[in-house]
């Protein structure tokens, strides 16, 4: 892969990047059709990170459809798909990780401690042997592309670094992996999300402007379902991911829950100027 990459460097041909952990679907695709524009050469990875799952979480059970995936790249115009071992990147005797200072320490990172470790870890070495002119990543794992742009900034990697935005089923619901998790007895639940932040955008709209007052609507509505545990709700800075009072100017709303077992997250931007 890092042969490859080299080779099209010197012919000066551009690359773009989507690193995944598989399971394909619509918003994945979306990324792909992104980088598409972007580069000479489409690059696609798929990788189960097992450095960004902790003990207890859903490493062993993460779906995954590499055929249909392969497929699915195809369709898309992915010229090369790069799917390491495990080994690969982790060889027996590995020890260095990347870690961030204080990106990690909101939202997801509180619940998850090794998560963004994982992240960025397994993205740095992604960069260097894919190598990479730019690389796309989804707005629905709003944090996490926040930390990767920051990564990109502080060790000087020079690669345009693009959010996609986030990619909805018919009902609202955004688009995940782990959504093959959910029965139709779960969908109402799910759907909760979606509707918690749509409601928020209408208080924004009509005035309201209460951090706490929005975020205590929100927490209404996710609560009337029993099979829902909140991780966060949180209105924050879009850049430092601080929390906020009021919602002057662009700032972020993220919401995570826990299904029954599992894990659901969704964001938007909500905008009293908008």
């Amino acid at each position: 892969m890092r042969d490859r990459a080299e080779g099209l460097r010197i012919e000066g041909k551009t690359i773009s990047f989507v690193p995944t952990m598989g399971y394909l679907h619509e918003g994945h695709l979306s990324l792909l059709r992104i980088a598409r524009q972007k580069g000479d050469d489409l690059a696609l990875s798929i990788f189960v990170n097992p450095a960004q799952f902790g003990p207890n979480e859903d490493l062993s059970t993460y779906p995954r459809s590499l055929e249909k995936d392969l497929e699915l790249a195809e369709k898309e115009g992915v010229d090369v798909v790069f799917v390491p071992m495990d080994s690969s990147l982790y060889p027996e005797g590995y020890q260095t990780y990347v870690e961030l200072e204080k990106l990690p320490a909101h939202l997801c990172g509180l619940s998850r401690p090794v998560f963004f470790k994982g992240i960025a870890t397994v993205v740095t070495q992604l960069f260097n042997i894919v190598k990479p002119h730019v690389a796309v990543f989804g707005e629905k794992d709003f944090q996490q592309l926040a930390i990767i742009r920051q990564m990109v900034k502080d060790l000087k990697f020079d690669i345009e670094i693009i959010g996609g935005p986030i990619i909805r089923e018919a009902d609202g619901l955004a688009m995940s992996s782990r959504n093959a998790y959910l029965d139709e007895s779960m969908r109402p639940a799910a759907l909760s999300l979606s509707r918690a932040l749509a409601r928020a955008k209408e208080m924004v709209r009509s005035g309201i402007i209460d951090s706490e007052r929005i975020e205590r609507e929100a927490r209404a509505i996710l609560s009337a379902f029993p099979d829902i545990a909140i991780d966060y709700i949180s209105i924050c800075d879009p850049f430092s991911l601080d929390g906020v009072q009021q919602v002057r100017g662009k700032t972020l709303m993220a919401l995570a829950v826990n299904l029954r077992k599992i894990r659901l997250i969704d964001n938007t931007v909500l905008d009293p100027e908008s």
